[in-house]
């Protein structure tokens, strides 16, 4: 395994469209095993290839349940929207609030191109649609209804580490 350099906001790379995955190889599964050991060091939740240089359809993600790989991965059916501040590996320091469906039914392929589907909310179903995008050349500023400065943002957890005290 090996660290990947994380693409940031100012290359024109991450505004391009990925393209899909078709051989199945030792390369892919090596691509896989950076990504996820660049997103754990980086201390994200997320990281698509376009993140990492490569445009191709493979993301990683960990909300808690290990590391998941998703290799051409398509969302089947979105319900419900939540409004969440979110940040990302490619803006550091940027954070925004951010419209996205609270649960969402995703299909892909996994390293070996086994085709599978999960079904996930809340965090899941936001990193999903967040790395998806990436995947298309959209990035969550884009989509952003406000961005925080950071005094607004450490306004906002201290506000919500607040109200868990008074729970």
């Amino acid at each position: 395994m090996a660290m990947r350099n994380i693409v940031t906001k100012e290359q024109e790379l991450l505004r391009k469209k990925s393209r899909p995955v078709e051989k199945f190889d030792e390369k892919l599964a090596q691509l896989v095993e950076d990504m996820i050991e660049t997103m754990n060091e980086a201390d994200g939740v997320g990281l698509a290839a376009p993140q990492v240089g490569l445009l191709r359809r493979v993301v990683v993600i960990d909300v808690g349940e290990g590391p998941m790989e998703l290799v051409n991965p398509e969302i089947l059916s979105r319900e419900g929207e939540e409004e969440a501040v979110e940040g990302c590996l490619s803006f550091p320091g940027e954070f925004g609030f951010v419209a996205r469906p609270y649960k969402v039914k995703v299909r892909y392929q996994d390293r070996t191109g086994q085709v599978l589907e999960k079904e996930g909310e809340d965090l899941f179903a936001r990193c999903v649609c967040h790395e998806l995008d990436h995947l298309d050349g959209v990035l969550f500023v884009d989509k952003a209804s406000q961005i925080l400065t950071k005094e607004e943002l450490a306004e906002l957890i201290a506000q919500q580490e607040g109200e868990e005290g008074e729970q």
